[in-house]
């Protein structure tokens, strides 16, 4: 008679066997071929450009080498990570993670905005596709971006009320808020700066005080400027 243990062991190398030449058997059944790609993560980037670089035979099937499918999506400028599921009988489902843009720029001889990440390198997003709320930064210089990429890690809350930027000298001058407020910061500014500037401004923010301008220049102290009555600062 047949011992338990043997059995067990059959019933473990057959689910192996299946695993392993299951895929291969199925990978012709047209029942099994790609009928629909969902795309997850995907908010920069074309969707049609994704599924386009997928390179998708007709008879593409959910069994087909997925190591394959993500090495051509990784080698697709914008995307930083993938990954491929698949769900029977015919959808596969790609999970994507997008490289954050920084800034907007303007284009070579006054061509259209550019969207740029933290090295200043262009990036292949349509700004009109969930990117329209960038900064503007006045050129794709790395440490000017560079700054912006920094604010943006430390403190979004900040980040996000950047409306442009632009370097003056070894000055970064963000426009916060429309415009009407600005942050002056050195090219070489640090994370704990930063941080003191969150801190500054939610007290001053707490304590309902206007201000027109904060300086970080200086070392250990951050120079508060509030707006004077004829529309200067003091």
């Amino acid at each position: 008679m047949m011992t338990r243990a043997r059995k067990i062991g059959l019933g473990l190398a057959g689910l192996v066997l299946v695993w392993l030449v299951g895929p291969r058997l199925l990978r012709p059944v047209g029942f099994f071929r790609v009928r629909q790609v969902e795309l997850v993560g995907v908010r920069y980037l074309a969707p049609d450009a994704v599924i386009e670089a997928l390179h998708l035979g007709p008879r593409a099937s959910v069994f087909d080498d997925r190591d394959r499918l993500v090495e051509r999506l990784e080698r697709v400028p914008g995307i930083a990570d993938v990954r491929i599921v698949h769900r029977f009988p015919g959808v596969l489902k790609v999970i994507v993670r997008e490289e954050e843009p920084v800034a907007l720029v303007p284009g070579a001889s006054g061509g259209p905005l550019t969207v740029v990440d933290g090295d200043g390198r262009s990036m292949p997003y349509d700004p009109s596709r969930g990117a329209p709320d960038l900064p503007v930064a006045a050129s794709a210089d790395s440490e000017l971006v560079g700054v912006l990429a920094m604010v943006q890690a430390v403190d979004p809350s900040l980040y996000e009320s950047i409306t442009a930027a632009r370097a003056e000298r070894s000055t970064v001058v963000l426009q916060l808020g429309g415009g009407s407020r600005r942050l002056l910061v050195m090219r070489d500014v640090g994370p704990e700066v930063i941080r003191a500037v969150e801190l500054v401004a939610h007290d001053l923010t707490s304590r309902a005080l206007s201000y027109s301008e904060l300086d970080a220049r200086y070392a250990g102290q951050i120079v508060v400027r509030r707006p004077s009555r004829k529309g200067g600062r003091t």
